[in-house]
């Protein structure tokens, strides 16, 4: 999958979870979800493989499941960076169930892709 198929997904994730989950998550347009989903792949590109490293005791202990945590804490760092008003979780608990679901999503969206690929 390509970066832009990738941000994409990401873009549109925003969305649905925005119509899903209207008290929990805010974005307030498309180009607001495109940038939000821009600038977590420039975090998750720089700062989450330095935080992965430093809770990796914490990862270990938690079988992984701290990772979640992480991911959470890059889409409140995206929150801010976007604007409270325009993208934003009502709480660090719902930041988390976004970064599960968002997980789950690129897993789904990934594997179809890499099948793909390898079917051809």
């Amino acid at each position: 999958m390509t970066y832009f198929q990738r941000l994409l997904v990401n873009t549109l994730t925003f969305i649905g979870l925005t119509v899903l989950f209207p008290n929990m998550v805010h974005v307030s347009s498309l180009l607001t979800a495109l940038l939000a989903a821009l600038i977590l792949s420039f975090l998750n590109g720089f700062l989450r493989p330095i935080l992965l490293v430093l809770s990796l005791p914490l990862t270990l202990l938690s079988l992984g499941l701290f990772t979640f945590v992480i991911n959470a804490g890059m889409l409140v760092i995206t929150s801010n960076l976007v604007g409270a008003n325009h993208f934003g979780f009502s709480s660090f608990g719902s930041a988390i169930l976004v970064a599960v679901i968002m997980s789950v999503v690129n897993l789904i969206v990934t594997e179809h892709a890499l099948q793909k690929y390898t079917d051809e």
